[in-house]
């Protein structure tokens, strides 16, 4: 068992995803902002698995010792910078979450959730708790907080089989296509989207995919029960991300 093989087994999933008929329905600035004030939760909890794997395979305590798997460690650095500290687009530096922030509100997507939600969080509530405090809808919930399990109940093959496989490559071409088309009737205001969206496919396709595939290689060696417990992970995220994306497609619908 191997990686080739944990493609083979998530493949019928990913492609539900990457032809789900929600792509179909973002024709129109208001469906488009009502998928950001959805999706950014998800933008928000990719960052969490990453600095999980972080934690996990690398000293980030004081005082300071050598990481069990240097390689992994490397790895995983690797993706943080362009991550979390990525070039702005505008001659500094940011998160991709942040950039999506920035996004969202020159295109007039509400924040108004998401703000609430980090709010509580920085005042120490649970993940769960902010959630439920910040009245987020019910399929945002239930992602985020399978995420959550994910993070606080799995080995870190499992989180690194969820962060590879269930994430933020799963916006298809054809969605680049409906933010470039609706750009060009919304004044440039889709302009900051765009660069998000070049940057996620410039990273994902030549630098963090080939990363996150080598880590998981390295950390699940040629052992067959832990490459079972990563497929079943990269299973589980793609499931829930099928419940969120039918979740976004019914709020669009119900308008």
């Amino acid at each position: 068992m191997n990686l080739d093989q944990l493609r083979i087994d998530i493949r019928p999933l990913r492609q539900a995803l990457l032809s789900h008929p929600l792509y179909g329905d973002l024709k129109s600035p208001v469906a488009l902002r009502t998928f950001m004030q959805y999706h950014v939760f998800a933008v928000w909890d990719f960052m969490s698995l990453l600095k999980a794997l972080q934690q996990r395979l690398c000293c980030v305590t004081v005082p300071w010792t050598p990481a069990a798997l240097p390689s992994g460690g490397r790895l995983i650095n690797e993706i943080v910078l362009g991550e979390e500290t990525d070039a702005d687009g505008a001659g500094g530096y940011c998160s991709h979450f942040e950039l999506y922030l920035r996004s969202m509100t020159r295109f007039g997507a509400s924040t108004v959730q998401i703000n609430c939600f980090l709010q509580h969080l920085r005042a120490g509530a649970g993940v769960a708790s902010a959630l439920q405090s910040a009245a987020v809808a019910p399929p945002i919930q239930q992602f985020v907080n399978h995420t959550f399990q994910t993070i606080d109940e799995g080995n870190v093959c499992q989180i690194a089989s969820a962060f590879t496989f269930g994430r933020e490559d799963l916006l298809p071409g054809v969605f680049q296509c409906i933010v470039d088309e609706l750009n060009q009737h919304v004044d440039g205001s889709l302009s900051d989207f765009q660069f998000y969206l070049q940057r996620h496919v410039e990273l994902d396709g030549e630098e963090h995919g080939p990363l996150a595939a080598q880590l998981m290689t390295n950390l699940c060696g040629e052992d067959a029960t832990t490459w079972q417990a990563a497929i079943d992970a990269a299973v589980a995220s793609l499931t829930a991300r099928l419940a969120f994306w039918d979740g976004i497609h019914a709020a669009i619908r119900n308008g």
